[in-house]
């Protein structure tokens, strides 16, 4: 059943400050100043999680996001500073978006995340410090078996990511086909595969990027199930981009299992931590007690 108002209401109206400590709280959650506090430690500690690895002589396979970008940087600047070796990091791209025919976009549209990830992530790194090409899985409609089998070959040691308005991971976006619902156990086993888009999704990102012209937003995506994104030893999620992302958030530390918030089960993962900046964290019914919902 969907959550109802009333369910909603609780939640949403906690201040930010008591969301780590609240009694309630079903998924560890971590608190950060800002968009800048956020990347220096998603930067520090998946470069600390591959140097350790590394000097155990093991090699460290990630699950990594297109965003959020504020991490890029400090990450490549670590990385060179400290001289930390990605030759045994293999990395598994998360999703990417296409055209209307399933098609790869153009490497400077802004949603084109391979292309994105090609200046921002890998660039700057020096190239005796980078990631081997043939170690760089970027999905298309046309590659799913071989990710697929790449994924599966071992364990995923960490997955990074973000959350969506309606808490997708990767585009695993709430299912809103009117005849062909999920249920948990699909979501859970949800794999590898190409879609349409939601349409809010395609909403929130017209208005994140182009203004609110969903005209430019791509249509489709590709994208790592569920399966493979919770598979991973740890999961780390990330959000530093406002209010938008602020329900589904809530949702995600008391709410129920439910197919609609994809995010909430991490609720089952036995190492998942969920990180916001305060402008992420804060939602607006916390900051309006005086407003009447009618509930």
């Amino acid at each position: 059943m969907p959550i109802t108002p009333k369910e909603l209401y609780p939640w949403c109206a906690l201040p930010y400050d008591r969301l780590a400590t609240h009694p309630d709280r079903k998924v560890p959650f971590r608190l950060v100043a800002d968009s800048a506090a956020m990347g220096a430690v998603m930067a520090r500690e998946l470069v600390d999680e591959i140097a350790a690895r590394t000097a155990r002589g093991e090699a460290t396979r990630a699950i990594i996001p297109c965003g959020p970008a504020c991490w890029y940087k400090p990450f490549a600047e670590l990385v060179n500073a400290e001289r930390v070796s990605l030759r045994r990091l293999e990395v598994f791209h998360m999703d990417e978006c296409l055209d209307w025919q399933g098609r790869e976009l153009p490497r400077a549209h802004p949603y084109c995340f391979r292309g994105f990830m090609e200046a921002h992530f890998y660039a700057p790194v020096a190239p005796d410090l980078a990631v081997p090409e043939a170690q760089r899985h970027w999905l298309t409609a046309h590659n799913i078996p071989e990710v697929r089998a790449a994924i599966d070959a071992a364990p995923i040691d960490i997955t990074y990511g973000g959350w969506g308005q309606d808490g997708h991971i990767a585009y695993n976006q709430t299912r809103r086909h009117p005849y062909s619902a999920l249920t948990l156990d699909d979501l859970r086993a949800a794999s590898i595969r190409v879609q349409d888009n939601n349409p809010d999704t395609i909403i929130a990102l017209a208005q994140r990027t182009f203004g609110a012209a969903y005209q430019f937003v791509p249509p489709m995506s590709v994208t790592l199930g569920i399966r493979e994104c919770l598979s991973a030893k740890k999961v780390r999620v990330f959000s530093d981009t406002g209010a938008w992302k602020a329900t589904a958030l809530r949702v995600a530390l008391f709410g129920p299992l439910t197919v609609e918030y994809p995010i909430t089960l991490l609720q089952e993962h036995p190492d998942a931590l969920i990180t916001a900046t305060v402008a992420t964290a804060t939602h607006p019914l916390s900051e309006h007690p005086e407003w009447d919902l009618g509930l």
